[in-house]
């Protein structure tokens, strides 16, 4: 037995699990959109954080990394527990085809799993809708949970993206309207064009938050 499972968030920089093979490619028919409510990660029940979740959208793609896990059904019953318990806010788990980095006419892998969510208030509490880019901007720069900053979420996203060879101009737009949002809050003056991702300092400080949670939130703080 075995099975995939395309990742197109935290999953691309930190799967977080045991994998026996990663693959960078892309989805068709789906865009990233910061339209999912966390408020156990990144974010609380009172201030909610923005997180991604998939769109359906014709002739779009979204690149990411998908994993293959092997090894007999214990390993991979234990892989999907964690992955359901840390992607509990996506209500869906939904099956497409995923095609390899340099051919995008057959798929590389059919049946790949996506965990994405109902695009609907009333039956899905943790969808929230888009909104004003500077509307979300502001909700990313200000949202904090047990694994820390909203706005760390977006920024690893931002370099682990680039670092695959695949930036989304989405994810680059609004992580710039939130660092234009953190340049008013310290200054009262918006700052002027940055990098397309956070410093290298930033980025470490990121990355340590990340890799070393509280003891109590460790299972969770993969996000």
């Amino acid at each position: 037995m075995v099975f995939w499972v395309f990742g197109y968030g935290s999953l691309v920089w930190n799967p977080g699990f045991e994998v026996d093979e990663k693959v960078i490619g892309f989805i068709k028919d789906y865009r990233r959109v910061f339209d999912l409510a966390c408020i156990d990660h990144r974010g609380t029940p009172v201030l909610p954080a923005r997180t991604c979740t998939l769109e359906e959208h014709e002739g779009s793609v979204c690149w990411g990394a998908a994993y293959c896990v092997r090894g007999g059904p214990e390993k991979e019953k234990a892989a999907m527990a964690y992955l359901e318990r840390r992607e509990c806010e996506y209500d869906q788990k939904t099956l497409v085809d995923f095609y390899k980095e340099g051919d995008s006419e057959e798929p590389f892998v059919t049946g790949v799993i996506v965990f994405t969510s109902t695009p609907d208030k009333i039956s899905n509490k943790y969808y929230l809708g888009p909104a004003p880019l500077e509307d979300m901007a502001t909700q990313i720069a200000t949202a904090f949970g047990p694994c820390g900053n909203n706005r760390d979420y977006l920024f690893l996203l931002e370099k682990a993206l680039f670092d695959i060879g695949h930036e989304d101009d989405y994810v680059i737009e609004l992580a710039n309207e939130v660092r234009k949002v953190l340049g008013i809050v310290k200054s009262g003056v918006a700052i002027g064009k940055r990098l397309l991702w956070s410093s290298s300092a930033e980025m470490r400080e990121q990355k340590r938050s990340s890799a070393n949670p509280s003891p109590s939130t460790k299972f969770y703080c993969k996000k």
